[in-house]
């Protein structure tokens, strides 16, 4: 896609307004603050994310003011990931509000814009590549009758054929739920699922001193989908909120930040949320387990790490925590 570029930075004064910060106070929230470019998204309460992006926020001003001083034009981008409920979008949207209130021009962009279907048809495709590799694992493990496919049916009719529980029931549907969930595992968060190339595209002409960019839009229908050419002539900081935002397949991204928390707590919060409907469902827990690997596994790239406590932690605790999550500890013991 092409880009207009021919930015140009009048001066060289960003990192003198970073340095300016310290000592930090946050500055006073004026009226509502927009959460992100995703259609829908509006401005809302913050709860206790405002000290969770106070907490970051010094951090991340250190880390800018070395990206920016490296930079032809004074840019950098930053990625603010994590799981369902951990507060992505609203801490990235005060993160941007405390830049700009600095005087240093921020955007939040919304990965969610980027998957290659809309909601509906990528939520199909999950349920449609992890029910083919099941079957596939049952069959090539010579378990498959056709009495047992009557009540596999059954089960996928419900929506309960991705139930591990089953598998202990049943023996003979173990290698449907290890073959779909590694069939899964291969789909989710990667270039099958996600227009990873588009996003990085947009990170480089950023980068690059672009000043303004076709931006995608995604709703939740097949018409709701459009570009916006979105100026970024005043914009130093791009800030991505994503569950994404620290993957391998995105580049481009010079501070990714890590917003810790447990598939438990995310699972607990779509509940309370009501997304997509089923969010207690045995497939959805599945998917939310996966992803959590995912951020598990990336977590040695962030740059800055938050419990969900709201604790900064270094890589060498995060793996502590996590030790102590999977044992069945929790944050504050």
């Amino acid at each position: 896609m092409n880009h207009n570029y021919g930015y140009i930075s009048t001066d060289r004064k960003i990192h003198e307004k970073l340095q300016n910060l310290f000592p930090w106070q946050p500055p006073e929230i004026k009226g509502n603050i927009p959460q992100g470019d995703m259609p829908g998204d509006q401005a809302q309460g913050f709860g206790d994310l405002g000290p969770k992006a106070e907490t970051i926020f010094p951090e991340l001003a250190r880390l800018l003011q070395e990206t920016i001083n490296n930079s032809q034009y004074e840019r950098a981008v930053v990625s603010v990931c994590g799981g369902s409920g951990t507060g992505k979008t609203g801490i990235a949207s005060l993160l941007s509000y405390y830049l700009n209130q600095a005087g240093i021009g921020s955007y939040t962009l919304s990965g969610d814009n980027y998957p290659h279907r809309i909601p509906i048809y990528n939520d199909a495709e999950r349920l449609r590549v992890f029910r083919r590799a099941a079957l596939h694992g049952i069959i090539d493990a010579g378990q498959y009758t056709p009495e047992r496919f009557t009540q596999i049916k059954i089960w996928q009719e419900h929506n309960i054929d991705a139930d591990i529980s089953y598998a202990i029931k049943n023996p003979w549907f173990k290698p449907y739920i290890e073959s779909g969930r590694e069939g899964l595992r291969k789909y989710l968060g990667t270039s099958k699922e996600i227009d990873f190339k588009e996003i990085s595209s947009i990170t480089e002409a950023f980068k690059n001193g672009a000043d303004a960019i076709w931006l995608k839009r995604m709703g939740r229908t097949s018409s709701e989908l459009w570009y916006d050419k979105t100026s970024f002539e005043k914009t130093n900081i791009l800030i991505i909120e994503w569950t994404h935002g620290n993957s391998d397949y995105l580049k481009g991204v010079d501070i990714p930040i890590f917003l810790n928390s447990t598939p438990k707590e995310t699972l607990e919060y779509r509940k309370m949320r009501g997304r997509d409907g089923n969010t207690d469902s045995p497939f959805t827990t599945m998917v939310l387990g996966i992803e959590q690997e995912l951020l598990h596994q990336q977590a040695h790239k962030a740059k800055i790490i938050l419990s969900k406590n709201g604790k900064l932690l270094s890589y060498k605790e995060y793996l502590e925590l996590l030790q102590s999550e999977q044992e069945g500890g929790t944050e504050n013991e």
